[in-house]
């Protein structure tokens, strides 16, 4: 394979116009920025809401658990977790089975915040959805999905 010395313009076009990863991003931050707008009125950004949804559970969720159905380390779920702690919407314990793993469960505080932002989050979502020139959001799930 020859080495370019500088991509071309055309190259660069290519890339704007083609790039999967970059129309993704793109998409990621723009609907990021809406949810987040939407749900600021009960404290919360989309990172938290779908972090506190994840915790929306029958039995306390395990830290590797929770942090794979984000698709984020632990080191960076702990990080999330901190200010939803101080704030008292979710309890860390230590799992009595494992005492070097933790369990991450909603308090009441968590679950009266959840009741308040899952309006908002359904009205926005339909928003969004309303938006997709084929209105077919299983369609484009599935190929998130597929990507993931």
């Amino acid at each position: 394979m020859a080495m370019v010395a500088h991509p071309t313009f055309e190259t660069t076009h290519l890339v704007r116009d083609s790039c999967l990863c970059l129309h993704v991003q793109r998409a990621a931050r723009a609907l990021a920025r809406r949810f987040d707008d939407a749900l600021r009125p009960v404290g919360l950004t989309n990172g938290q809401f779908s972090l506190l949804m994840s915790l929306n559970r029958a039995k306390p969720a395990g830290m590797t658990a929770v942090a794979s159905l984000l698709a984020m380390d632990r080191t960076t779920l702990t990080a999330a977790l901190k200010p939803l702690r101080r704030r008292g919407l979710v309890k860390v314990a230590p799992d009595s089975e494992d005492r070097r793993g933790r369990l991450m469960t909603l308090t009441l505080k968590g679950r009266k915040t959840l009741t308040r932002a899952v309006p908002i989050w359904r009205k926005t979502h339909a928003a969004v959805e309303a938006l997709l020139r084929d209105g077919d959001g299983d369609r484009l799930r599935s190929n998130l999905r597929a990507l993931s």
